[in-house]
This record gives structure tokens, C-alpha cells and sequence, in this order.
């Protein structure tokens, strides 16, 4: 079950269940669709990974499973991330 966290790990931006722009890696790392797409160019800072829009759960689903209210550390390294990127730059997320 998806925990559905609650906020951007990048910037801070709050995500809600129903966020369009929220977007999760394999181990849910969540970010906004900005910082996935534009800052971390599709690639998971956490597991290399790239990113999918989080799907959005019903309010009947949520109410029997609620999401998280645990919210993660804001944290890119700029130049750790970089570093990290030019490993993967030119590997399509399929071969990672």
C-alpha cells in the first residue's frame, strides 16, 4: 500500500493525496513534478531510479487507508545530485 506522503522531499511543497503533480520512485520517494522533472532530471537522488505521477487514491479508499502524515527530510544536494546524474545521464531508466 502506498503511503502517499504528504509533502516534496525537494522543495517542501505540500503534496495531498489527490496531488496531480506528485511524483514517487519505486521506494516512493516523493517529489513535485518540478523538482523530479527539472531539478533531479528524472532521476531519483535516493536509488537512481527515475519517477511516475503517484496515482491519486478515492476518498472511499482513503478513508480506509489514509495517507501518511509523516513527512520527509527537504534535502537535494546540488552537487552530490549532479555526480549522481552524470552515472546515469544516458542510461535509460529500463537499464539502470
Amino acid at each position: 500500500m502506498l503511503e502517499l506522503r504528504p509533502s516534496c522531499e525537494g522543495c517542501g511543497k505540500a503534496l495531498p493525496p489527490n496531488a496531480t503533480d506528485a511524483m514517487i520512485c519505486t521506494y516512493e520517494c516523493t517529489f513535485c513534478e518540478v523538482c523530479a522533472l527539472t531539478t533531479l532530471r528524472n532521476v531519483c537522488p535516493n536509488c537512481g531510479g527515475n519517477f511516475q505521477h503517484r496515482p491519486i487514491r478515492t476518498r472511499a479508499q482513503l478513508e480506509k487507508h489514509p495517507a501518511t502524515l509523516e513527512r520527509h527530510p527537504v534535502s537535494i544536494d546540488d552537487a552530490s545530485h549532479a555526480r549522481f546524474f552524470e552515472r546515469y545521464r544516458d542510461t535509460p531508466p529500463c537499464e539502470r
